[in-house]
């Protein structure tokens, strides 16, 4: 019996990737959810408290089984977590600061849960309610402060004799520096939690349960040829056999430039062809969204459409009674608001409504769902596959119809005071900025967000544009997202266009994508940057063009944070004169987001 941690799932983003984290240390973690009672919890070696996006320690009694406090076991909280103990043994909890992204922590003390961390740890935040009076028997262990930001106490708070502790910031992304570190003096340190469960086993199970829920039953797979979907046509290869697995490949006419082609190319290399079907649906799915603007209905329309051409496919070819399997992965669950109280910050096509009745009837396979890129990435390793393919830049589902943004016509109305804090902000940095007359998604304290980007241009090396958005993001209302112009001369005037998904626009938006990637390779960054969606926006700047072009590089593992990658001079400058030489556009400029607040891609 391996020893186990449980992880409350209160909805956060990053509620699956804690036990994934954990996992990753060999120690088997398990989400359970609120109204699990106490007494569920008591075979575990310790207890981690989730973030939420709808609840707030400060000013409402959380509905879940409150004696897990009196349970002899240590219990650690991050966000809300952290909150909620600092309440339950005494502690005051306000809405008074808000801190998004990267901030530096100062250890204070010598605390068993920062055994082994520097002085200053890079952590990463995502809040708005804080702890301002600590609890009877508490200590305060870390301040965390933001660029440009006040101190914020309590960041960190324990209580070594109760082994009960909190922290505001999310040791479990990515971008803590040494998170995993404090994880690991928690649970093997602290918990006592024996190393012993692995990748493998979770790999062999899988297998099991797909040969247990498919029965004699044969599968058909939606397939990309992205990583996912190939991990999961090899995965269901060596559960069932190739013979009952069927892959359908469709060109829904949102596709990279020749990407069908190659993916087509590829199945046959590697031998996934026996029983590959393709399917070239473009004029169906152009059609289905003709006239369509909002980001919410495209997504559901593209999901829609995929499922009817995946049923008329299989009808025609004898498969109805096939289970239909995706190579869905966490991310899109949880950012579809896919688990009991996550929120939905946008929709994924594999999650559209007609996907949710197939999975309630059991109709629906998804091997990879519980695990985050990485993982894929691992997985497939193991499974043999070649570098080329498991490696292979992540890219939606529904594919550049998110990456081409549409408007009809009207821009949205400016959060009240935010061009006087922008225009204060800029000027002290010495830079200028003006808002976009757009909106994109965005994630803020775990809720979805759908602001205003920021248009930042002057001379400043881009190292310095990061901390600065920081402070954007902080003290200017109704912004999720900074940009930088890579033309150098900024606006005067931004006018928002009419403009909907047309196979002109996706063309032109296949060719500048085709730049940017072809520019990656050649430099030899492709590997190292782990996305790198172009997006065009329907915006004529000064007069000129009508297409504006946003290139967004991120660094990232899981796609549950990420960060801007910063491309060096001489690529981007190649890039910004590739892409000013194509028709109608009307500028080029650099995404520089954090995710939170900005997602990766822009709808």
């Amino acid at each position: 019996m391996h020893d186990r941690i449980a992880v409350i799932d209160f909805g956060g983003q990053y509620a699956h990737l804690i036990a994934t984290k954990i996992r990753r240390l060999n120690v088997l973690a398990e989400i359970l959810q609120p109204e699990d009672p106490a007494e569920k919890f008591a075979p575990f070696r310790g207890i981690v408290l989730s973030g939420s996006p709808a609840l707030s320690a400060y000013d409402e009694d959380s509905a879940y089984d409150k004696r897990i406090y009196e349970l002899p076991i240590p219990i650690l909280g991050f966000c809300f977590g952290h909150q909620e103990i600092a309440k339950q043994y005494g502690g005051e909890v306000e809405h008074t600061q808000r801190e998004y992204g990267p901030a530096t922590l100062q250890v204070k003390g010598s605390s068993p849960i920062f055994r082994g961390l520097a002085p200053e740890e890079l952590v990463w935040m995502s809040h708005g309610d804080t702890v301002t009076v600590l609890p009877p028997g508490f200590d305060e262990i870390g301040v965390s402060t933001a660029k440009g930001g006040p101190p914020h106490q309590n960041a960190a708070i324990a209580s070594d004799s109760l082994r009960r502790y909190g922290f505001q910031f999310h040791p479990e992304v990515d971008d803590t520096a040494h998170g995993e570190q404090m994880l690991k003096n928690f649970v093997v340190e602290i918990c006592g939690c024996r190393q012993d469960w692995s990748m493998r086993l979770f790999g062999d199970e899988e297998i099991e349960r797909i040969r247990s829920q498919a029965g004699n039953r044969s599968v058909f797979l939606l397939a990309s040829g992205g990583v996912d979907s190939t991990v999961c046509a090899v995965l269901l290869g060596r559960a069932l056999g190739p013979e009952r697995v069927d892959l359908l490949h469709i060109d829904n006419g949102l596709m990279r430039k020749s990407e069908s082609a190659q993916v087509i190319a590829e199945f046959a290399k590697r031998g996934l062809d026996r029983n590959l079907h393709f399917v070239d649906a473009g004029d169906r799915f152009l059609t289905a969204l003709s006239g369509v603007t909002e980001p919410e209905r495209k997504r559901r329309i593209i999901g829609d459409t995929f499922v009817q051409v995946f049923e008329e496919e299989a009808s025609r070819l004898n498969l109805s009674d096939c289970l239909l399997a995706q190579g869905t992965i966490y991310p899109d669950t949880i950012e579809t608001g896919g688990t009991k109280r996550a929120d939905v910050i946008k929709t994924h096509h594999n999650r559209v409504p007609v996907i949710e009745k197939m999975i309630k009837q059991g109709r629906v396979l998804e091997p990879l769902a519980e695990l985050y890129k990485t993982e894929v990435r691992e997985l497939g390793e193991a499974l043999g596959l070649p570098d080329e393919m498991v490696w292979r830049h992540p890219f939606p589902g529904p594919g550049l119809g998110i990456r081409l943004l549409c408007s009809d016509g009207t821009g949205p109305v400016e959060a009240p005071g935010a061009r006087v804090s922008l225009d204060r902000i800029a000027g002290e940095a010495g830079v200028l900025g003006a808002l976009l007359p757009v909106r994109s998604v965005g994630v803020k304290a775990d809720l979805r967000s759908y602001e205003q980007p920021v248009l930042l241009w002057g001379d400043v090396p881009l190292e310095q544009v990061e901390p600065l958005a920081a402070r954007i993001y902080q003290e200017v209302a109704g912004v999720n997202r900074c940009v930088f112009d890579l033309r150098g001369a900024g606006l005067e005037n931004a006018r928002p266009l009419a403009a909907t998904v047309t196979r002109e626009r996706l063309d032109l938006l296949r060719e500048a994508d085709a730049i940017v990637m072809d520019g990656l390779r050649r430099h030899g960054l492709y590997r190292e940057v782990w996305q790198c969606p172009t997006v065009l926006v329907p915006l004529e700047l000064d007069g000129r063009g009508r297409e504006f072009v946003i290139i967004r590089p991120v660094l990232s593992e899981r796609a549950m944070t990420a960060r801007p990658a910063l491309l060096t001079r001489e690529l981007l400058d190649e890039l910004r004169a590739a892409i000013l030489g194509l028709p109608g556009i009307s500028g080029v400029a650099l995404d520089v987001t954090t995710k939170p607040p900005g997602t990766i891609e822009w709808e």
